[in-house]
């Protein structure tokens, strides 16, 4: 089946605000074997919606449209779908009840102006909103099944999952092939290398597709499998896997689920019932942000303090002044004081550290924008490693530097499991 996502909105269109939504779309349906033929963002005028989705009904078999079912005067998306069906939008009781109750369970008055909401297509399916007031819908126009969600992404995503997918896997029938997508995280390498080390999968695995996303600094690699024989298509999809491992070096696949850096790291510390203290200079609490979004990361991460200042690097952490005179603020044996003090400090059984130059100035020959030095302490010893990365933009340093530390602490632990 083919399929088409259209993003509505003016704050679409413009660019005032990103989509997010048609990504999230895309890769649900095509975890269920729908290939995406076109994304469209396009403004709140009716008539121009209406167009658009006439256009869409002749060639494709399904499309996910978002946005425009709100209360105010252009959210038009209800209106535009009656429009290109040639119908007429009716009252849906059992749809004005739910948003009378949802406002009367808040205890706040309903807008006249949301009974707009209740309006509905004659002829389509209603699709209960469970945390929000917009109810969503669908209904055939042509050869094409549309389903109208909400633009919020919380709302969108509830319903996409409990009732579109659902319905588009009846639509597929019984007999449908069954859809696998694999995905492997990576860590320490270009997308560009990635693509090369790869470029003979489809040899190797024709039965496979190969996809490659860059979210910087990781790369993310899936492998999409369809067929009738799932045993078959599970086997192939772990030997490409492995073949891929060995391709990239194994050391650097973070995960064979998709997992980022974090949330691997987190499952360590738990799995060996460790604990973690964090020392950031150049950071700046970027470790510990990244860590505290893992759920249950109360469970081993105790402390991270932001020493920027050489004063908070001596004062809180006991880095010697004689070593960051010698060596400067910037270098392995500070980086591996730092890593010391915060874990002798807190008690942890790991302590990691940054401090680098994330520019875009403050830069030298010796020292260039971009450097970092990273120290682990560990139960057993303190390692201080120190990196040197092309970007000239302080917000990519940051994000690098967070991940490179991560990424060894990862190691680290991988070690103690063997």
């Amino acid at each position: 089946m083919e399929a088409e996502i259209i993003a509505t909105g003016d704050e679409i269109r413009t660019g005032a605000l990103v989509d997010s939504n048609s990504a999230h779309i895309a890769l649900a349906l095509e975890a269920e074997g729908v290939t995406i033929t076109r994304h469209h963002a396009v403004g709140d005028d009716g008539e121009v919606l209406a167009g658009l989705f006439r256009e869409v009904s002749g060639r494709a078999d399904l499309a996910v449209v978002t946005g425009g079912l709100g209360p105010t005067v252009d959210d038009r998306s209800a209106e535009a779908a009656a429009l290109a069906g040639g119908v007429s939008l009716r009252m849906d009781n059992v749809a004005l009840r739910s948003i009378e109750a949802f406002f009367e369970k808040r205890g706040r008055e309903m807008s006249p102006s949301n009974r707009k909401q209740a309006m509905l297509p004659e002829g389509s399916r209603r699709m209960d909103n469970p945390v929000g007031t917009a109810p969503g819908f669908s209904m055939s126009i042509s050869r094409c099944r549309f389903f109208y969600l909400p633009g919020v992404p919380s709302e969108m995503r509830r319903m996409l999952r409990e009732q579109v997918l659902p319905e588009i896997r009846s639509l597929q029938g019984e007999d449908r092939p069954v859809h696998r997508v694999l995905t492997l995280s990576t860590f320490g390498l270009p997308e560009s290398v990635v693509g090369d080390r790869l470029n003979d999968l489809p040899t190797r695995f024709p039965e496979l597709q190969l996809g490659l996303r860059a979210h910087f600094p990781s790369i993310q690699v899936r492998l999409y499998a369809s067929g009738r024989d799932e045993a078959n298509l599970e086997s192939t999809l772990k030997a490409a896997s492995e073949w891929v491992a060995r391709r990239l070096d194994p050391i650097r696949v973070v995960s064979f689920v998709g997992e980022d850096l974090e949330t691997v790291v987190g499952r360590l510390l738990r799995e060996q019932g460790a604990t973690l203290a964090v020392a950031e200079s150049c950071t700046g609490g970027e470790i510990a942000h990244r860590i505290t979004n893992v759920p249950g990361s109360s469970d081993f991460f105790l402390l991270s303090a932001v020493t920027y200042a050489n004063s908070a690097k001596t004062e809180w952490l006991g880095v010697a002044p004689e070593t960051i005179e010698a060596f400067g603020a910037v270098s392995e044996q500070t980086a591996k004081a730092m890593a010391k003090g915060v874990r002798e400090r807190t008690g942890a059984d790991f302590g990691v550290s940054t401090s680098g130059i994330a520019g875009p100035t403050g830069g030298s020959e010796e020292k260039p924008v971009g450097t970092v030095c990273i120290g682990i302490a560990s139960p057993d010893r303190i390692k201080g490693y120190r990196y040197v990365f092309p970007f000239g933009r302080r917000r990519m340093n940051k994000t690098i530097f967070a991940a490179s530390a991560l990424d060894l602490l990862r190691r680290e632990l991988m070690k103690r499991n063997e």
